[in-house]
């Protein structure tokens, strides 16, 4: 028997075929501060996309886990096989798998690829081995495989903070989000050592986000209700951006500016291919930032430019008929300098399997 990712759970299940792992982007990322283990201390926020690798398992009865690569070789002993294992010590689950992996996001891009492959295995062999178990449950083992896999199992956007695993959901608004992708790839420990590296001087408490304040010094916009309770994330319960308005400001004010990715001075001092793409970027959409550690880059398309078409005219008219940026109606890039891969991506409310594990 087979199933796709919108399939009923059940313990008879034999396989789960085009099970999706999203990316992320950083829509902000600020350092606040660092712990006594040297771990930095992040606020950000998080938004899926629709740029995602593909999945696929099968289940077998002798206990052993094997990965298959369709396409690139991924480093052998990579995060789906650590998450497998991870799950089956738990569960005590005597069920193996075979774990087929198309990688379609690109590697060392700051976009959680291979935290969202984990992600996917833990929900996908939670339902194959027939778990059927929470989230909460599953958010300690994510949490184990790294900081950004908690993110991809809770399955909201969200505003983050910790070392990546506190998360608040936060209600974002359809965004269009032209992602770049340089041939450079660069050193996550080299960011985080570079004496570039600064601490963010304001931070952006839980309360809110930056908006019309009426006037206040701080980049902040409280809500009328904060509350300090915990939900199963580790988060506060509540959204931060509760009202479609709000989350509308949001977007406008981080188009205009607002916030940075402290990671982003230390990444281009290690790469001028990092300034290229946001230089590029800045150029057709008047705004560009990199997510996560780098190496890519993307800019967040106006409300009037979300129609590909829409969007090449306006290349068109800014750079000319020989632009290298070609929007086409797949949202892919006919050309881009050589060695760069991108992608037209519109942002996801939930993550595709959120239905995989109850809250």
């Amino acid at each position: 028997m087979t199933s796709s990712p919108s399939a009923a759970p059940s313990p008879a299940l034999k396989a789960l075929y085009d099970v999706p792992a999203p990316a992320k982007l950083n829509l902000f990322l600020h350092v606040v501060g660092k712990r006594p283990d040297g771990y930095h201390l992040l606020q950000s926020l998080f938004v899926l996309i629709d740029w995602a690798d593909t999945l696929h398992f099968e289940r077998r009865d002798d206990g052993a886990l094997h990965r298959h690569d369709r396409g690139d070789a991924l480093p052998e002993d990579d995060l789906c096989l650590r998450a497998a294992r991870a799950l089956r010590q738990a569960s005590g689950s005597a069920f193996g798998a075979d774990i087929h992996i198309e990688k379609r996001l690109p590697s060392g891009a700051g976009m959680g690829g291979g935290s969202s492959d984990a992600a996917s295995t833990l929900l996908a062999l939670n339902r194959l081995w027939g778990l059927n178990w929470s989230r909460e449950r599953l958010l300690p083992i994510a949490l184990q495989l790294g900081a950004d896999v908690p993110f991809f199992v809770g399955g909201r956007n969200a505003f983050v903070e910790g070392i990546g695993e506190v998360l608040t959901p936060i209600e974002v608004p359809e965004l269009r989000l032209a992602v770049v992708k340089p041939g450079a790839s660069i050193a996550t420990k080299d960011i985080f050592s570079s004496p570039l590296l600064q601490r963010s001087e304001s931070v952006a408490i839980v309360a809110g986000f930056p908006a019309a304040n009426d006037g206040r010094s701080e980049e902040v916009l409280e809500t009328e209700s904060p509350s300090n309770e915990v939900n199963s994330w580790g988060g506060r319960k509540g959204n931060i951006a509760r009202d479609h308005q709000t989350s509308e400001i949001l977007v406008q004010q981080l188009f205009e500016g607002w916030g940075r990715n402290d990671l982003q001075p230390p990444a281009e001092a290690a790469s001028h291919e990092v300034s290229k793409a946001l230089e590029w970027l800045q150029s057709r959409y008047e705004n560009s930032r990199m997510t996560g550690s780098g190496s890519a880059v993307f800019a967040i398309v106006r409300p009037s430019l979300n129609a590909m078409q829409t969007a090449a005219e306006k290349i068109d008219a800014v750079s000319g008929p020989e632009s290298n940026l070609k929007a086409t109606p797949e949202g892919e890039f006919e050309k881009l300098p050589e060695g760069w891969v991108g992608k037209m991506c519109r942002s996801l409310s939930v993550h595709p399997l959120q239905g995989w594990a109850e809250d």
